[in-house]
């Protein structure tokens, strides 16, 4: 797929306030630690993840996707009026229905003739969202819209703790491992025609996506419905498998992205990922055969946002001078189920 007329005007994003260290997860966990013989540590030794956000109690989602939301339309200067489209794409939503969507434009002041909706695709929601805006504005269907979403961890770490707690087995602390990389944010994507200004703003070229829902079962959060009378939220995650087989899927959306829109490594100046952590990041690129140099990565610090890691960094990137006026940015994205989507920016 490629697209002639579609800009990135801005990525507003906010970040939760509480900073929680693997250190003080792993001191939570330290009964556990005890019983395994796991030393300490091994938590960010494992994925390269020191510290990730989280949300105070009772915040609700809406309020981080509305904040991001109004930076990104305040970047720009454009009214909420202006706006076609509003898509919610966040795994964390704050009702089955009506749609977070609804609650975020009604903040904003958006309504009349737009389409208001929520998406999810686990970590890959919001460049489904990006696409989906994408295809509306290049069919001349609207001018703008916004996409966004909002993830907070705090709740299923709590949760995932007092499980690996109640049951200190190195299977349930392996399948829970990836849970305890989980940070928390919001982000918004601020899409348009490019008719808004004449300034200089971000064009997308195209993308490709690739899937292999054969494995499907390979990282769920959902929950548990063995006692009907209580209902229990759980994350499990085959970090091995979810590796091995996201990279190969991976390489081959990479292959399918370069012809499709006829690039080579030494053609692309940057790329963004989704954030997983160290190991993932640095076997990604070797793959499909990046430098490092030309990453920018957050998940040190921020953990994995799921959809809102790849735009997060891309916006701190942008602030950091490292994405650059004229660079051809790839942003690689890929979410459980297994799916994989990748696109190219005109920076």
């Amino acid at each position: 797929m490629k697209y002639s007329r579609v800009y990135v005007e801005s990525v507003g994003y906010e970040l939760a306030p509480i900073v929680v260290t693997s250190t003080e997860l792993e001191s939570r966990l330290k009964p556990m630690y005890d019983a395994l013989h796991i030393p300490m540590g091994q938590l960010e030794a494992l994925t390269g993840i020191r510290e990730r956000r989280w949300w105070k109690p009772n915040t609700r989602i809406s309020e981080g996707a509305i904040a991001a939301a109004k930076k990104a339309l305040r970047e720009r200067k454009i009214s909420p009026s202006d706006i076609g489209a509003v898509v919610y794409a966040g795994v964390c939503r704050e009702h089955y229905e009506p749609a977070t969507a609804c609650q975020v434009a009604s903040a904003l002041g958006i309504q009349g003739d737009v389409a208001i909706y929520d998406t999810s695709n686990a970590c890959l929601g919001v460049l489904n969202g990006v696409l989906d805006i994408a295809n509306r504005i290049e069919l001349g269907q609207i001018r703008a819209g916004l996409v966004v979403a909002c993830e907070s961890s705090r709740e299923i770490n709590e949760i995932m703790i007092q499980q690996m707690l109640d049951n200190p087995t190195m299977e349930n602390f392996t399948k829970s491992l990836a849970t305890l990389t989980g940070g928390s944010g919001a982000a918004a994507v601020l899409l348009t025609d490019g008719s808004f200004t004449p300034a200089r703003r971000p064009r997308l070229l195209g993308g490709v996506n690739l899937a292999e829902p054969q494995h499907h079962t390979l990282c769920r959060w959902g929950i548990k419905s063995d006692d009907p009378e209580n209902h229990v939220p759980y994350m499990q995650t085959d970090a091995v498998a979810v590796m091995k087989y996201g990279v190969e899927l991976g390489k081959r959306t990479w292959d399918a992205f370069a012809r499709e829109l006829d690039l080579t490594t030494d053609r692309i100046d940057k790329v963004i990922c989704h954030q997983v952590g160290e190991a993932h990041q640095k076997l990604i690129l070797q793959t499909i055969g990046l430098s490092a140099d030309k990453d920018f990565s957050s998940y040190e610090f921020l953990g994995n946002m799921g959809t809102v890691s790849l735009p997060v960094t891309a916006a701190i990137a942008k602030e950091r001078d490292f994405l650059l006026p004229g660079d051809t940015v790839g942003f690689l994205g890929i979410g459980s189920g297994l799916n994989c989507l990748m696109l190219a920016i005109q920076w």
